[in-house]
């Protein structure tokens, strides 16, 4: 087993120079019978919106720390030890971006054994130790309460969380090993596996007792006396902690590889086979029934290396960074200062894509919402759905009965369209045709002020076109959602040659305000998204066409790592959408574009895929399958995912030197956020680069250098 003590860290912690060090600052404190608690408070200095981070040479601080600390043990002069934080954090783990630097494989594994070396201290300072999480926690702020023997909660703690595979890497200080014989597979499965792949989900206080993460938890108020009182009569022998988990009550023969198996066979239909991370979360979990601690942290170094240093993590942190940084500050937004205020809105239409506006509007904004129609039935419908959304938010305790109360009394429907006359923002969500949007626009228009912004959801007409016959054309804005509105996180704001400052700003407050990131496109067919999903549904259905299976092109495409396969998507957006949206790229771009006659004949018949009563896909549709029968020039899997990649490669260029977006950041911002594109490719760019299109097609990389691992 690995001899952490004789390792030298000096070169790693060189390598982070410029840290910024969370301190360990220690201090006694007397319990009762004349024993003492030697106290760690972590602290780098920084106030709450700068978490305490744990980088080598803070790690290295940390391990002195805790050797002074067994020495006085050994000595008799302190009785117990125990861990906290400063002010609402205890730790929100290492610092990825010094991590994601690291430039080889060797010092990838130096960072995974620093981290059991000094973290795996509290655990063998010869006195009972404690930790005391106190606020945030996350990936190695959890991994060093678990290292204690006993762990209390403050009750208002805000998030708790082992994301690490969600950024494509494990719990590599102890988390993988310790966390199940703690608080037993399935639990572990919980916090390790499934939340990070739900969008990062974290835990507050109630469930880190009730998972038994934690033995007590107390209230904030006195959240620090209560935890060393607490850990005096625990010392004393007043309390006796009972755990439901203890190691000898853990079931381990057939419960724990059960649940790997269920676990790995529900990340397989979920995400496939391509993100590595999950897998060798389970992996170690698995591990981590039998064996030794030792064991279990040298499985961990080895993994937590090979993952550190490969492609995907590399592409992960890219990812991340977009999402925390770059869609924070959108490129080209115009000054915040140039923005118009909101204070009514007002949708026409009452569907079910503008209900979902009104909804998304009437929560986020807290301003009246008026929505319209052809006729009073369609918008008595309409506002019926919007306030049976609330009573759902309601009857799952998302909102409270005032607020749903508030949110009901905020909307109202009309066909008067004179009641839109004080509505600062209008969007409309009719039907997806040039001459009804322009219709309805024009007689808005003479309602509203000549201020007020009109935004179009269109995902395939010119923006341009749509307000072409406005006497104000100029405060006319694309405002595209992607479905299901409250879920998905990006609206593409599209620009044309004639929309102003004020109207752009407007959109891009507005956006913020509705807790959606924001990219800023030029006014081309399909935007972004759409016009790089047009480039797969049109190679996808051209292998169809040409004799290849579903099945192949669905494998074929696999390794993109997509959140579904292209017939599945072709089922989700509808197989009349899927065929609209290859036309309408077609017809701008025919020498780049596919148009399936097939498909027009798929959406006619309206099936493609067989399903059960319950939904649940069986197979492909016997009929569908007759209908896209004939072709005689069969692909390879090889073959279509080549073509692919070089018409994503083909038209990610031309967008970028036609200055559809600022950067090609910002197309991945898109298809991370507008189309699932996983975070271990790091987007699209990314991708296209490390598998060679970018040199194939264009004899050039899209960035330099390319996002990628480092040499082992």
């Amino acid at each position: 087993m690995t001899d952490y003590t004789q390792i030298d860290f000096t070169e790693l912690a060189g390598m982070f120079d410029d840290e910024v060090v969370t301190h360990s600052y220690v201090r006694d404190i007397p319990l009762s019978e004349g024993r003492t608690l030697a106290l760690v408070t972590l602290d780098n200095g920084r106030d709450h919106t700068r978490p305490n981070t744990l980088g080598p040479n803070t790690l290295l601080e940390y391990a002195a720390a805790l050797d002074g600390l067994t020495a006085r043990a050994a000595a008799g002069e302190i009785h117990a030890v125990a861990v906290t934080g400063k002010p609402f954090i205890l730790a929100a783990g290492a610092d990825l971006s010094k991590v994601s630097q690291l430039p080889n494989r060797e010092a990838g594994l130096r960072i995974a054994q620093l981290g059991h070396h000094a973290l795996g201290k509290l655990a063998t300072v010869g006195v009972p130790s404690f930790a005391f999480i106190n606020g945030l926690a996350l990936g190695g702020g959890v991994e060093i309460g678990l290292h204690a023997d006993y762990r209390t909660v403050d009750s208002s703690l805000p998030a708790l969380a082992l994301p690490e595979v969600f950024l494509g890497m494990i719990p590599g200080w102890g988390g993988a090993t310790l966390l199940p014989n703690l608080i037993g597979i399935e639990n572990a499965l919980k916090i390790v596996v499934e939340n990070p792949l739900k969008q990062n989900r974290t835990i507050k206080a109630p469930e880190v007792l009730e998972l038994g993460i934690a033995d007590a938890m107390f209230p904030s108020v006195n959240y620090l006396e209560d935890s060393i009182r607490w850990a005096d009569d625990v010392i004393s022998g007043r309390v006796k902690v009972k755990r439901a988990n203890e190691p000898g009550k853990l079931e381990r023969m057939v419960k724990w590889d059960a649940a790997i198996a269920i676990a790995k066979k529900m990340l397989q239909s979920r995400i496939g086979t391509v993100p590595k991370a999950p897998y060798a979360a389970l992996e170690l979990l698995k591990a981590a029934k039998s064996g030794t601690r030792a064991e279990g942290f040298e499985r961990e170094d080895e993994m937590l290396a090979d993952l550190v240093s490969g492609d995907q993590f590399h592409a992960s942190m890219y990812a991340f960074n977009l999402v925390q940084k770059r869609a924070k500050k959108p490129a080209g937004a115009p000054d915040k200062a140039l923005a118009k205020p909101v204070t009514k809105v007002g949708v026409l239409g009452a569907g079910y894509m503008a209900s979902q506006f009104a909804l998304l509007f009437l929560r986020r904004l807290q301003v009246p919402v008026i929505i319209t129609d052809l006729d009073q039935e369609r918008v008595d419908k309409g506002v019926a759905h919007i306030t049976g959304e609330i009573d759902a938010l309601l009857g799952k305790g998302r909102i409270s009965p005032d607020e749903a109360n508030r949110l009901k009394a905020l909307v109202h429907g009309t066909t008067d369209k004179s009641e839109f006359a004080d509505c600062d923002w209008v969007i409309e969500a009719v039907f997806e045709e040039l001459t009804i949007k322009q219709d309805v626009f024009a007689e808005i228009e003479k309602v509203v002020s000549p201020e007020a912004v009109l935004a179009t959801n269109t995902s395939s007409l010119s923006v341009e076109e749509i307000g072409a016959k406005l006497e104000h054309p100029e405060r006319v804005v694309g405002f595209h959602f992607f479905t299901p509105v409250a879920v998905m996180p990006l609206i593409e704001v599209v620009k044309t040659t004639k929309t102003d400052d004020a109207t752009l700003s407007t959109a891009m407050v507005t956006a913020a305000k509705l807790k959606k990131n924001a990219v800023i496109t030029a006014d081309t067919p399909g935007f972004v998204v759409n016009r790089l999903l047009a480039v797969l549904l049109g190679e996808a259905m051209r292998a169809v066409d040409e004799g290849t299976s579903f099945e192949t092109v669905d494998q074929a495409m696999a390794p993109l790592g997509l959140p579904m396969a292209p017939s599945a998507l072709l089922d989700l957006v509808g197989l009349k959408v899927g065929a609209h949206v290859l036309d309408t790229h077609h017809a701008a771009f025919p020498d780049r574009f596919y148009r399936s006659e097939n498909l027009h004949a798929l959406a006619e018949y309206g099936t493609l895929l067989d399903k059960d009563d319950k939904g649940k896909v069986k197979g492909f549709d016997k009929g569908a399958l007759k209908i896209v029968a004939g072709g005689t020039n069969p692909s390879s899997p090889e073959e279509i995912l080549t073509r692919l990649q070089d018409g994503l490669a083909r038209e990610t260029k031309l967008m970028l030197d036609g200055e559809v977006v600022a950067a090609a950041e910002d197309i991945d911002l898109c298809m991370v956020l507008g189309a699932g594109f996983p975070f271990q490719m790091g987007g699209l760019t990314p991708y296209l680069d490390r598998v060679g299109a970018s040199e194939r097609v264009f004899g050039d990389t899209f960035h330099h250098p390319p996002v990628r691992g480092v040499e082992g």
